[in-house]
């Protein structure tokens, strides 16, 4: 299978920035990132919020990166259930499966949402059960400020938005 040519995404951290999911949302997903061999087909399943939280759970391009290393070259599958999370780690782990030498199947389990909605793009095939969703939305942060410093934000957000709306229509 031949790879597609996508666009790569930048990958810029602004300090001060971070990404917080609900408690609702981290209930629901156990910490788990793994790479297997099932049958002849290695596998990597992010099963889990995007991006370390204090307890250092969670899908991390550190993670991916050893998994796709332990792996080869060889085609991977990439099974994804997850809330989403920090866009810029989504960002890098998206473009580390762009840079396997060979195929990346995606499978949305059950959900790709926001941050995993990225990095289901970086699929050269990209399957979605029939029960599962696919949710994507603008880029979004928590910010306090006066009118000028809230639109300083807002601009400062729209090169992402941006990248992301080229990741999708890729």
């Amino acid at each position: 299978m031949k790879k597609r040519n996508l666009p790569s995404a930048k990958v810029s951290a602004r300090p001060g920035v971070s990404s917080d999911i609900s408690p609702q949302a981290l209930q629901r997903w156990c910490p788990e990132v793994r790479s297997a061999l099932e049958g002849d087909q290695p596998t990597i399943s992010v099963l889990d919020p995007i991006g370390a939280d204090m307890w250092g759970d969670g899908v991390t391009a550190k993670r991916i990166g050893a998994a796709l290393r332990a792996i080869g070259s060889v085609p991977v599958t990439v099974n994804v259930n997850s809330p989403g999370g920090d866009y810029f780690e989504g960002l890098a782990i998206y473009n580390l499966l762009r840079e396997h030498p060979e195929p990346v199947t995606v499978n949305i389990l059950g959900i790709a949402a926001s941050a995993a909605s990225v990095i289901a793009m970086a699929g050269d095939e990209v399957r979605i059960a029939r029960a599962g969703f696919l949710m994507i939305h603008n880029t979004w942060i928590g910010a306090a400020g006066d009118r000028h410093g809230l639109r300083e934000v807002a601009d400062w957000l729209e090169p992402f938005d941006a990248t992301a709306v080229e990741i999708y229509a890729a």
